[in-house]
């Protein structure tokens, strides 16, 4: 009797310790997919590219890992942001305060200084806007490199910090993968 209630009882212990045990890892990647979602919807964001608005720098189907914490853009980052209820990338032109100017030729000019650069494609301006054009505050002007292809800021305007997403830090081609 002695020794079938010492088993018994060693085999509620060992059944209270796996279950324990269990109960800790569910714990464990409950957190873990907690940290995650807080990681991926906080802090980065991971997103496919759509079109080639900005080819051959990013090409349609590439996966793009941008931070979302970013304070401050720079002129020339590469950035996600939303515009008429879709998310696009394109280049940073201008900041507030800078003065865009857009000629018949296909010059580009921000605050009087012409910007050339690795972009292959023409720069026309668009129906949008009138030039020069100061950008408002709390916005920034960008433009898509296959200018001839993209629509950016030419046609709708500066875009207000607030529709940012993140700034791209990397991407993987596609073919890649």
């Amino acid at each position: 009797m002695e020794s079938e209630s010492k088993g018994r009882m060693g085999r509620d212990r060992e059944r209270r310790m796996l279950r324990n045990g269990f109960l800790r890892l569910a714990a464990q990647l409950t957190g873990l997919a907690a940290a995650g979602w807080l990681i991926f919807t906080q802090v980065f964001l991971v997103t496919q590219a759509s079109g080639n608005s900005m080819s051959p720098a990013v090409r349609d189907g590439d996966l793009l890992l941008g931070f979302r914490m970013q304070g401050t853009y720079a002129k020339n980052d590469v950035v996600i942001y939303e515009y008429g209820g879709r998310r696009q990338i394109g280049r940073i032109l201008g900041r507030a305060g800078d003065v865009i100017a857009i000629d018949g030729s296909g010059t580009v000019e921000v605050n009087g200084t012409a910007q050339s650069g690795a972009i292959l494609y023409p720069t026309y301006a668009g129906e949008g806007i009138s030039y020069p054009y100061t950008v408002p505050e709390e916005c920034v002007f960008i433009l898509g490199d296959y200018r001839t292809q993209a629509e950016d800021s030419r046609v709708f305007g500066a875009i207000p910090l607030e529709d940012m997403e993140a700034k791209v830090i990397t991407l993987l081609r596609r073919r890649a993968l």
